[in-house]
């Protein structure tokens, strides 16, 4: 990777440079690495930005804990979603946090 990322630097600092009609060297080097290692953090993809996992099986137990200690409901109403809702964890967390914000209210 460290010579991948030095020639992406290399080849982006050098079209700053041309694009700037010349100028400072290093000051182009550093904003091309600065530039590459936030492309290099960013996802592919819209699927890459979700977690990991992004269907959840009603019947995992770990899962429905999870759900109720990340979103503050109770075991019995995290089992209840993930049955109802089946396996979209962004619905799922969505109606847990509706339906502890109901019960503040």
């Amino acid at each position: 990777m460290g010579d991948d990322r030095h020639e992406k630097i290399q080849k982006r600092a050098y079209e700053l440079w041309e694009r700037d009609g010349g100028g400072d060297p290093e000051r182009h080097w550093y904003q091309a690495a600065a530039e590459i290692d936030r492309e290099a953090a960013l996802p592919l993809t819209a699927d890459d930005a979700l977690p990991q996992t992004r269907e959840i099986a009603s019947s995992d137990v770990l899962t429905v804990e999870e759900l109720a200690v990340r979103t503050g409901i109770s075991g019995d109403e995290a089992q209840e979603l993930l049955d109802r809702l089946g396996s979209d964890r962004a619905a799922t967390e969505q109606a847990a946090r509706n339906l502890k914000g109901k019960r503040r209210s």
